[in-house]
């Protein structure tokens, strides 16, 4: 592709596609929790459990564009390298930053809650935290040829897993939180979630470890020539990858030895043993997990380079500015959630409610997650178009960081 001006449709339209999930899962969070993790196979409902299941794909869609966007970036600004590095850090710092203040707040947003006023005054590492530091680690390794990088992110995603053995030797999750070293806390931000003392009576909660989403990061920037090829070429391409990898994800987790922790059983019905060979690790993200959700991402990436039509054009609407979608989403759903609370169980309740107390007889409610979900996407609509058209029409710098 010799114009490096265009961009490049189906790479939007993705993350569009992404973002509706994304809007689903949150609402679920703060709409309907539960008392128990949907992924418990002995508590969920099959409804319950694919509404979590279906959602899964969002973070790997958006941290593997990540990297294709750096290269695509890099190609289209014609950027050398110490010019693209620093782009990557700065912005991976920014990210980071923003995870733990403006998103912070987002998460626990409500009339009584504070900077650090989340439960046991937790700062997490999320999603956004562990993109930026990715960023800031591409940012070293785009000195490295494209094909090197794309290797890297590879057989780390492939081999992360054999770590598990140096978790369990460090004692990290059998240790008491308040007594773990200095090297199980970085080991802990590494391949670890769990939670430790930083500040005072303060604490760090690592949600998403760094390992292995730098990988999937290096990945997609190691990808990024394949999107500049001619449509027929780069269809085939990601076709064929994304069948491979998800025929790879049923040989491995059939064989049932390696990939991830947690080996799949036979259960009550047939329904639910599929739903047990599907249940991947996501905290850390497992190879079983990758394979489960890369393999569909990559097919979905050769359909939708013909996408055309209403429902493309809103989506890829949303996935031209994710992080403003990202942030603004979050927001309307945590203070609408307390108005529901109130209207329905005559209590509000603010912040990020699966951990906060539940009304006297509650119990969730699917139908509400799904209508009101739907709600959010329409409202984001219009929203989103109009900071899209913002950012087309200005060349102020600062916007290329929102």
């Amino acid at each position: 592709m010799n114009n490096t001006n265009l961009r490049i449709v189906s790479i939007d339209v993705l993350r569009g596609v992404a973002m509706v999930m994304m809007a689903l899962d949150h609402v679920r969070d703060y709409y309907a929790p539960t008392l128990f993790a949907v992924e418990d196979l002995t508590r969920t409902t099959w409804a319950l459990f694919l509404t979590r299941w279906i959602t899964h794909t969002g973070a790997p869609i958006f941290v593997l564009l990540v990297g294709t966007s750096a290269y695509l970036y890099r190609s289209r600004h014609r950027l050398n390298r110490g010019e693209l590095a620093r782009f990557l850090f700065l912005r991976g710092l920014w990210l980071i930053v923003l995870e733990f203040t403006v998103m912070h707040f987002v998460w626990w947003l409500g009339p009584d809650t504070g900077w650090l006023a989340s439960p046991y005054s937790i700062l997490y590492g999320q999603i956004l935290w562990a993109i930026g530091l990715s960023m800031v680690v591409l940012a070293g390794l785009v000195y490295l040829p494209v094909a090197v990088v794309g290797a890297i992110g590879a057989l780390m995603i492939v081999g992360h897993n054999l770590l598990e053995r140096w978790s369990f030797e460090l004692g990290i999750l059998t240790t008491n939180p308040a007594e773990l070293t200095v090297a199980q806390k970085l080991w802990a931000v590494l391949h670890v979630p769990t939670r430790f003392p930083w500040l005072g009576d303060h604490w760090f909660g690592v949600v998403y470890p760094l390992i292995p989403w730098v990988g999937v990061v290096a990945l997609g920037y190691g990808l990024g020539p394949v999107f500049r090829l001619e449509p027929e070429r780069r269809r085939r391409i990601f076709l064929w990858l994304g069948l491979g990898l998800c025929v790879a994800f049923v040989a491995l987790r059939a064989i049932n030895i390696y990939g991830d922790p947690y080996p799949w059983t036979a259960q009550k019905s047939p329904l639910f043993t599929v739903f047990s060979f599907g249940n991947c690790e996501k905290y850390p993200v497992s190879l079983s997990f990758l394979l489960m959700t890369l393999g569909p991402i990559f097919v979905m990436l050769a359909l939708l380079d013909r996408a055309r039509g209403p429902v493309a054009r809103v989506l890829a609407v949303f996935g031209s500015v994710p992080l403003f979608y990202y942030v603004v989403h979050l927001a309307l759903i945590n203070a609408t959630a307390g108005f529901y609370f109130y209207l329905r169980w005559g209590q509000p309740r603010w912040g990020a409610m699966m951990y906060a107390p539940y009304p006297l007889g509650y119990v969730y409610n699917l139908p509400v997650v799904y209508a009101v979900a739907t709600g959010v996407v329409l409202v984001m609509y219009p929203l989103c178009r109009w900071f899209a058209d913002v950012k087309r029409k200005s060349d102020a710098w600062w916007l290329s960081y929102l």
